[in-house]
């Protein structure tokens, strides 16, 4: 992607493409589309609840056997650890506004693979601050509704803080 600013490719993009090559990953949208709008509102209810810093929401939208990858943080396992350490690590992003959206889908059966973006914006000590990252996820669905089964994360971006 060319910056239309400077006129040169973007690093995030650069990276982004890289990372879904070596992740043999294709932009790509399969499956029934009814199943498809539902793995989308899983990801508007995740992508709310962040926002509401509602735990209860946010959890319902895991598995009980799950895993959330956090590079340099850490791997956790089970929904009472994920969603423990979501709390503390919510307690850092006072107001925050968490956007999410899929670039890529395929559905099998009751289980689907995903890979969906997030743009993160919120103020820390009278700083604000844009991140911007990728989620390759594993979802199943169990009793007609998707869940998230792993969800494995890859910052793309931190932009310099604003004040």
């Amino acid at each position: 992607m060319i910056s239309a600013a400077t006129g040169t490719r973007d690093a995030w993009f650069d990276k982004l493409t890289r990372v879904a090559l070596e992740r043999g990953v294709v932009m790509t949208f399969s499956g029934p589309l009814e199943d498809r709008m539902a793995l989308r509102e899983l990801l508007d209810a995740y992508a709310d609840a962040v926002c509401r810093h509602d735990a209860a929401a946010w959890a319902t939208t895991w598995v009980e056997d799950c895993l959330w990858v956090l590079p340099g943080f850490g791997e956790f396992s089970g929904k009472a650890l994920v969603v423990d350490t979501w709390q503390t690590a919510m307690e850092a992003f006072p107001g925050i506004v968490f956007r999410a959206w899929p670039g890529a889908m395929t559905i099998d059966g009751d289980r689907a693979s995903m890979r969906s973006y997030t743009s993160e914006t919120y103020t820390r000590d009278g700083v604000t601050h844009h991140d911007m990252g990728v989620y390759d996820d594993i979802c199943s669905k169990v009793g007609g509704r998707w869940h998230f089964v792993s969800r494995n994360f890859l910052p793309l971006r931190r932009e310099p803080a604003v004040r």
